[in-house]
């Protein structure tokens, strides 16, 4: 009797690590990722509107109803990429994740230097040559030093009622990704 317990203890204690490292593995693994998600809305080194709807061509992300979205995604390989929008708003955040889906920085208005969406994202040797010899175009930016190859970024601009929304929507339009020459 106490070797079936024993046996029986075992196994759920097997199946309980295999269940949690399929459920860690499944992110990896995903196809509908943030990522491919993204790719849908269209080309790279430009933002796109984030959908709140499903449509024929585009999976929605979920969103805060009073934020509006726009996404970029970047391949920093070769050459930086640089992050600006012009225009205010009651209030912005910029997220940068990496290809996973990992959010490896975050700013807002509150935190950006002079209240402007401004930022320079390299890869750490990139960073090292920024240092020596900063353009004066990214004089003011915020310099994010990330390891990765390629990710995205999201914009969000607060919008607390319909008379916001001409100004929130005109400065997400403003937002650029490009990269940085």
């Amino acid at each position: 009797m106490a070797k079936l317990i024993r046996a029986l203890l075992f196994g759920l204690v097997g199946a309980g690590i295999v269940h949690v490292a399929v459920v860690l593995l499944v992110p990896l693994y995903s196809d509908r990722n943030a990522w491919s998600r993204i790719s849908d809305y269209g080309d790279d080194w430009a933002f796109h509107p984030v959908v709140r709807q499903a449509t024929a061509q585009t999976v929605p992300l979920a969103l805060d109803p009073l934020f509006e979205a726009v996404a970029c995604r970047f391949d920093i390989t070769d050459l930086p990429a640089r992050i600006t929008g012009v225009g205010t708003a009651p209030y912005w955040s910029i997220s940068v994740y990496d290809r996973q889906g990992e959010n490896i920085y975050s700013i807002n208005d509150r935190t950006a230097i002079a209240d402007q969406l401004d930022l320079v994202i390299a890869r750490p040797l990139q960073m090292i040559e920024l240092n020596k010899t900063k353009p004066v175009s990214a004089a003011n930016s915020v310099l994010i030093e990330a390891d990765m190859n390629e990710g995205f970024v999201v914009v969000r601009g607060f919008v607390p009622d319909q008379s916001w929304k001409t100004q929130v929507d005109a400065f997400l339009k403003s937002a650029n990704c490009s990269p940085l020459l």
